[in-house]
């Protein structure tokens, strides 16, 4: 069915420009709803289109998991269109309508090709291609980017990993409570729409309780099969399942101009920071912006940044008009509440070490002594906030995990003025662990004033403890630490649920002479 834009979406239209700081648009449009595209092995993709009447710039493809409707109509759909673009919604295959079965992640790479092969035959379509979304839609740009047709002018990838499979198992240990919530939601929302997505979320929570990732799955996913049952039998990142999980090689071939915004407190930030090393160190036109968002964020909370800035660079690479971004990487310094523009990334910075020592401070003299903890399975340690996909990731106060036996922390004096960590941090551990493959799981956080301890950045792995050393980046940032504030460094044995419950128990010793924290510093 066609239809024009009534009076209330024309309403609702102007006050999300408005909100969200776009130019003003004034493109007349058409929605046309449920258009059937049809794949090469039979099953139908349910589509909507926003055609803008007359010349359309270019045409922007947004393959979804969740649906065709709010945000996405009205964010990208009517707000695109009112630009002049052509805008296709997409539900991806066993979604929203779509047939067939739904794959996850593996199942995109030749659907893509088979929609923009669809929509070559249509007599709208402008030839001058762009794909734009976050998260899983991020994933849908770079399979379709494997091979990427002569028509793609231009992508906007927000928050989207380029490698699934380090994202689910690449620490080591599986990133559970991400991925079983994620598969619970997305089973929900196609089957039984938002009001289901409520009761499956309390069966998630529910089902963390259990005591292994088997068990907590069937809790929360039932007995049917799904495709999280295979992500727990493949342990292995080397076994070739994975391989369908992992679009790396596109950050070696891909010519396309790529946008990327990620977020601070984002799951995939280390992924975004990656492909935009990967993509300028071959000269390929690609530019960043990493707001202080998490996942959740870049929906609604980021979209005055991430919808001018995609609207720009489709403007620019798809519209044929002028360059308006003014530096290829635009970066906010959390603490500082600020935007900085710089060159590239990482920027240029020094290093400073502070040692460990056994009376738990953080200082640029020798540490010595040394340090115990445990990690009890029955009793793991917990996750807090950080760099996940629900809505309780991001910036928290941690006193309450550090209060516990199982967590140690090393806290530097106050800061005599701000100091500017900008880059990845690195911890160096000299310890002893008992166990054949226990976790670790460290975080870098400024303590206020009120002696308040705020994570800033993390890494967690499971390792091999026979050689008594660890070297562990921590995840990038770009974080002032203020004066008067102070630094400290988090260690425990596990962050549970947000990676799966070490099922061996363990003691750690930390030799505070040999360990040390090494920050980026401006």
């Amino acid at each position: 069915m066609t239809k024009s834009p009534g009076l209330f979406t024309r309403v609702v239209s102007a006050v999300h420009r408005r909100a969200t700081g776009l130019p003003p648009g004034a493109v007349p449009y058409t929605v046309e709803r449920g258009i059937r595209v049809p794949t090469g092995d039979g099953a139908q993709l349910v589509t909507d289109l926003y055609l803008p009447d007359g010349d359309a710039r270019g045409t922007v493809l947004i393959r979804s998991p969740y649906g065709r409707g709010l945000p996405e109509s009205l964010f990208h759909g009517r707000a695109f269109a009112d630009h002049g673009y052509q805008v296709v919604i997409q539900s991806v295959r066993g979604t929203g309508g779509s047939t067939g079965t739904f794959r996850p992640i593996a199942q995109e790479t030749s659907d893509s090709h088979d929609t923009v092969a669809w929509l070559r035959e249509q007599s709208w379509f402008s030839g001058r291609l762009a794909t734009l979304g976050g998260s899983y839609l991020g994933w849908t740009q770079w399979a379709l980017m494997r091979d990427p047709p002569p028509e793609l002018r231009a992508a906007v990838v927000l928050v989207g990993p380029h490698d699934f499979s380090r994202a689910i198992r690449g620490t080591g240990s599986l990133a559970l409570a991400d991925f079983l919530g994620w598969s619970a939601n997305v089973k929900a929302l196609n089957s039984g729409g938002m009001s289901a997505m409520v009761t499956a979320g309390r069966r998630v929570t529910a089902a963390l309780h259990e005591p292994t990732p088997e068990l907590a799955a069937a809790a929360a996913l039932g007995d049917e099969p799904t495709w999280f049952d295979e992500w727990l039998a493949h342990p292995d990142l080397a076994d070739p399942f994975w391989q369908q999980y992992d679009a790396t090689s596109v950050l070696g071939t891909t010519t396309v101009p790529t946008l990327l915004i990620g977020g601070w407190h984002d799951v995939f930030v280390d992924q975004t920071l990656e492909q935009f090393r990967s993509l300028e160190s071959r000269q390929a036109d690609v530019a960043m912006t990493i707001g202080p968002w998490t996942h959740l964020d870049t929906t609604v909370k980021a979209a005055r940044v991430a919808d001018t800035e995609a609207l720009a660079w489709f403007d620019e690479h798809v519209g044929g008009l002028e360059r308006a971004r003014e530096a290829a990487v635009r970066v906010y310094l959390t603490g500082a509440e600020q935007w900085r523009t710089l060159p590239t990334w990482p920027p240029s910075t020094t290093e400073l070490t502070l040692t460990l020592d056994a009376s738990r401070l953080l200082s640029t003299e020798p540490g010595s002594g040394t340090v115990e903890f445990g990690y009890d399975p029955s009793d793991p340690t917990p996750s807090l906030g950080g760099r996940h996909m629900s809505a309780k990731a991001g910036r928290q106060d941690n006193r309450s995990i550090e209060r516990r036996a199982d967590v140690i922390t090393f806290t530097s004096t106050a800061l005599g003025q701000p100091l500017d960590v900008v880059g990845a941090p690195r911890v160096t551990l000299q310890l002893k662990v008992t166990g054949a493959a226990p976790d670790l799981f460290v975080r870098l956080c400024e303590v206020d004033a009120r002696g308040r301890s705020w994570n800033v950045t993390e890494a967690f792995i499971r390792f091999d403890p026979t050689g008594g050393h660890v070297e562990l980046p921590l995840g990038s940032c770009a974080h002032r630490f203020r004066a008067g504030h102070r630094v400290r460094l988090q260690i425990s044995g596990g962050a549970y649920p947000r990676f799966a419950r070490n099922p061996e128990p363990s003691h750690y010793t930390v030799d505070c002479a040999g360990s040390a924290l090494s920050l980026p510093v401006e």
